[in-house]
């Protein structure tokens, strides 16, 4: 595992050398597309690991509140795991089925792959840079989660340990919980297809199918309430740094230069909520 994780970031880190991030290119088949996108989604992953280091004193204090945020969760857990294992049994079996296909890791490559594939080989650049920002943004956040479950070695409820039994550097599965794998890939995925579209209700829809994976997580006892809110919270964080990057090497924009990501964390007795303006 060590190995793997050192031969990626040393790739991530030769293909950022080799690249030039700062002038849009425009390669003129498919060959050259398809190297330059592949090329793109590695110094994205790499750009987006270091991307906390020009964040100002606002945003380590919204990343604080974030933190805070599931924080406040983490409080309830025994509580909304009990609620919510009670209730899946009433579940139907097609939503169950598909909170777990979807956010399996296989089944997320083989979705964002096709999309890659389709826009480049239709040679739509609004396609394949969809594509490229789902691919990039499913890999930086799949390895961070990866790390971050080892390092945390938290039991899942499943486990019956409770929500405060950690042990790091378990390779037991039953201690993989935080943060949850499976919510962080989907809601990766349908936060970077919802910015496709302008209308919020299309957004919502996306976005609440994107969700079912995490919340499915939770009823069937592999992942607490603050592992989900948490997943969430990173998918939307990587797919807007990587999605920013990605600017400056598709001549196709996603983005309003005049606007930035902004967190405001809504806490108060009854309600616990991150909202993002863009």
């Amino acid at each position: 595992m060590r190995k793997t994780i050192f031969l990626f970031l040393w790739f991530v880190g030769f293909a950022y050398g080799m690249q030039d991030t700062t002038r849009i290119k425009s390669p003129s088949n498919l060959w050259q597309n398809f190297t330059y996108d592949v090329g793109s989604m590695f110094t994205a992953v790499g750009d987006s690991y270091l991307r906390p280091i020009h964040w100002n004193r606002n945003q380590w204090a919204q990343f604080g509140g974030v933190i805070a945020g599931t924080g406040l969760v983490y409080l309830a857990d025994d509580e909304t795991s009990r609620f919510a294992r009670a209730q899946q049994e009433g579940v139907p079996n097609l939503v169950r089925d598909y909170g777990e296909f979807y956010g399996n890791p296989a089944n997320n490559y083989l979705v964002t792959g096709g999309v890659y594939l389709t826009g480049l080989f239709s040679k739509n650049e609004k396609l394949r840079r969809t594509g490229v920002l789902l691919v990039a943004s499913a890999t930086s956040a799949g390895l961070l989660q990866q790390v971050l479950k080892s390092v945390a070695g938290r039991a899942r409820p499943a486990a019956e340990r409770g929500k405060d039994t950690f042990d790091p550097f378990n390779s037991n599965r039953n201690y993989h919980s935080f943060p949850s794998g499976h919510a962080l890939l989907a809601f990766t995925n349908a936060y970077a297809i919802g910015k496709q579209f302008k209308n919020p209700w299309v957004k919502a829809g996306i976005y609440t199918l994107g969700a079912v994976p995490g919340i499915s997580r939770i009823w069937e006892g592999q992942h607490w309430l603050s592992d989900v809110v948490l997943s969430f919270a990173i998918s939307v964080v990587t797919v807007e740094s990587i999605d920013r990057y990605l600017d400056k090497k598709y001549s196709e924009k996603y983005n309003d230069p005049r606007k930035k990501l902004a967190w405001d964390l809504k806490l108060s007795p009854r309600t616990v909520g991150v909202s993002l303006a863009f």
